[in-house]
């Protein structure tokens, strides 16, 4: 469990990481070619709704992200019993969450689409998706919690067994619900909606049966500390809720852009929605290598090596640039070829190419800003993740308020917003790191 800073144990870490990342976004780029045969107005009510349960998903992910970084610690330590007592206080704390969570959707959401969205056909799509999406949550932050532990003790291997068998469960029930194919009902845009949910469900059993099969139940006590310790949710909140804030703060400056494009119109709507899908799928060596990034700073830390915390994320960075620029590449070179997955409307595709340009560009650059801010989240300083995730974003809506709701400025402009967002994310993530104030930071 005490991990190495070397390239081997860098690919060892990152590579289930990326795979159970890669079937998920597989399963949405296959989701989104469903909905594209539907029409523009599906396109674009599953690109609204789809990024508000990203955000109520932020919750999950920021406690994951969180509890790894301490379960990676006492790994670090070599502390077991501390890494079980931690898994069940972390799942209690989830829960509570989720619940507030799914209460926020019914109470609030439809009334906030009702102000946001110019088009009622598009309100209505998005408002019945989301009120069936929202019960998947519960499974999701399960699920979330015990990846967290395999990542964070060393075991992210089971991810990809997990995200597959989740995954080749979505495919099976967009294709069957979406359409009515195999004697079921078809149900359009909600179809997807109800795959998601009996996805999540499969993913969280199969993830739970693991802990017992592998018996990572009895080696780390997972279950032996049901009574809530008041120590350890304090300990949790302290270093998960900067990054839920974090991550809310991300993804809903996020869905900002989404209602700004939304106010555009419904084909740069639908365009931005394909883009989301294409980008989120190559994005996934970035966001497994930023996950490695945190889980190794964290280790390297909690073994007392604190010299070595420069020289992995310097490694992680270049693994991750040349990634992403091989995949810019890709994606510059067969544009056309990427966008026929979607749709087959040439003009429509046509539109889209500038924008698929810039987005290449800002994905490079998001390529080592991402690993960078992650390694800030390793050091355990959280609350310093949540200072530059708010000044990234005021910048990133700053811009979206200028360039695309008053100036009316074509979509690739709009999208221009990235290179604002990533450049302020790397700055200050970099001065922090190169301040040496994270040194010493005990969780």
């Amino acid at each position: 469990m005490q991990l190495e800073a070397t390239n081997r144990q860098i690919f060892k870490l990152a590579a289930p990481i990326c795979l159970a990342l890669i079937i998920p976004q597989f399963n949405h780029m296959t989701n989104t070619a469903f909905l594209g045969r539907l029409g523009e107005l599906e396109l674009a009510a599953n690109g609204i709704a789809g990024i508000y349960y990203l955000v109520m998903y932020m919750i999950a992910y920021g406690l994951n992200n969180g509890l790894q970084v301490l379960i990676a610690r006492r790994a670090g330590q070599q502390q077991l019993a501390g890494i079980g007592q931690l898994f069940s206080n972390g799942l209690q704390v989830g829960i509570v969450f989720t619940l507030l969570g799914i209460l926020l959707t019914l109470l609030v959401a439809p009334w906030f689409f009702s102000k946001s969205l110019h088009n009622h056909e598009i309100y209505e799509a998005a408002v019945s998706f989301i009120r069936i999406r929202i019960w998947g949550l519960p499974f999701l932050m399960i699920l979330s919690m015990t990846n967290a532990f395999y990542i964070g003790s060393g075991h992210s291997k089971v991810l990809a067994i997990t995200s597959l068998c989740q995954e080749v469960v979505n495919i099976f029930f967009d294709y069957t619900l979406i359409f009515g194919k195999l004697g079921f009902a078809p149900m359009g845009l909600n179809g997807a909606a109800v795959a998601s949910i009996i996805a999540e469900v499969t993913g969280c059993s199969v993830a739970f049966s693991i802990l017992f099969i592998n018996r990572y139940h009895l080696k780390y006590s997972l279950f032996s500390f049901w009574r809530p310790s008041w120590d350890v949710i304090k300990n949790i909140l302290n270093v998960s809720a900067p990054l839920i804030i974090q991550f809310l703060f991300s993804i809903g400056s996020w869905f900002v852009f989404f209602i700004f494009i939304e106010h555009l119109g419904e084909r740069p709507l639908a365009i931005s929605n394909m883009l989301r899908s294409i980008f989120g799928f190559f994005g996934i060596f970035t966001w497994a290598l930023a996950a490695a990034c945190n889980t190794m700073v964290s280790n390297l830390i909690g073994q007392g090596r604190q010299d070595q915390v420069f020289t992995i994320i310097k490694k992680i960075s270049l693994i991750s640039v040349a990634c992403a620029t091989f995949v810019c590449v890709l994606v510059n070179i067969f544009p056309y070829t990427l966008l026929h997955i979607y749709t087959s409307d040439a003009t429509l595709i046509e539109a889209a190419i500038p924008s698929i340009r810039v987005i290449t560009l800002s994905t490079i650059l998001m390529a080592i800003a991402a690993v960078v801010l992650s390694g800030v989240t390793g050091t355990g300083n959280t609350r310093m993740n949540l200072l530059t995730e708010c000044t990234a974003v005021v910048g990133y809506l700053i811009y979206c308020d200028v360039v695309v709701e008053r100036m009316r400025s074509p979509l690739h402009l709009a999208w221009g917003a990235d290179f604002i967002y990533w450049i302020l994310i790397f700055s200050m993530s970099a001065l922090y790191l190169r301040s040496g104030k994270w040194k010493g930071k005990v969780i």
